[in-house]
């Protein structure tokens, strides 16, 4: 009699644990995630499934901001030590959405992953005097260390344009197809889409060292002030231009 009312004790304190736990608010989130990498504030609903009216991600370039974020977390996968997270983020014209699992301190992997932005947010981390839109399709991306483990995606920059001084000289869409077997170089393949400037060549990454082969040629004479830009960066050849990088970031 006693072990089964102990039994039975036992499990109503588990019921209510689990319950408490179940009802934890999202705010408790704000306390874990560390305040030098992400800021949020304005939360509603649960640590398992909620939103934040505010979301600044703190990268080494300057402040990222998410805008609107909501998430719903799996709890199972706490068990494993890698949680799963489907987050979805809003602000102005950038949307990410995508599940996010994360495997330690600099290691994550994402699935399904959708982005759209404006070439604001590239200036952001390069100085390029570029404008247009900029969308991302990932069916994986794995991260170790920080880097690229292995992935297959599509980036896209949709109706590109330069910002001449004497006023913006449309270039085109373009997109770069990339793929990365695990532990292997990524490889992609750049492709015009539409555009009087044409643009095909290829991208390749390998832990910190990336190389780009691209090959430019335009179907009417280029724009004097990019021409200007180009030969900064650029060598002629053939009545185009060719870019050939090799280094590290």
């Amino acid at each position: 009699m006693r072990l089964a009312r102990l039994s039975g004790g036992l499990a109503l304190v588990l019921v209510f644990l689990l319950v408490l736990v179940a009802q934890a608010p999202a705010r408790l989130l704000g306390r874990v995630l560390p305040p030098e990498q992400v800021l949020m504030a304005g939360f509603q609903g649960t640590l398992w499934r909620g939103s934040a009216s505010r979301c600044v991600l703190r990268l080494p370039p300057g402040d990222l901001a998410l805008g609107r974020v909501s998430w719903s977390l799996e709890p199972l996968s706490l068990l494993f030590l890698a949680p799963r997270v489907t987050l979805d983020s809003h602000w102005g014209q950038q949307r990410f959405s995508g599940q996010l699992r994360l495997r330690g301190e600099r290691d994550l992997d994402l699935r399904e992953v959708e982005l759209q932005a404006s070439a604001e947010l590239v200036q952001r981390f390069a100085p390029l005097a570029v404008d247009g839109g900029v969308s991302m399709q990932l069916q994986h991306l794995s991260l170790r260390d920080g880097l690229p483990y292995s992935a297959e995606g599509r980036l896209v920059w949709q109706d590109g344009g330069f910002a001449s001084p004497r006023g913006r000289v449309p270039l085109g869409t373009y997109a770069l197809e990339f793929t990365q077997q695990p532990g292997e170089p990524l490889l992609g393949e750049i492709v015009t889409v539409a555009g009087s400037l044409q643009a095909q060549g290829s991208a390749q990454l390998h832990g910190r060292r990336y190389k780009i082969d691209l090959a430019l040629h335009g179907e009417e004479p280029l724009d004097a002030m990019l021409r200007n830009a180009l030969d900064l960066m650029a060598a002629p050849e053939n009545g185009g231009y060719r870019i050939r990088l090799d280094s590290e970031f």
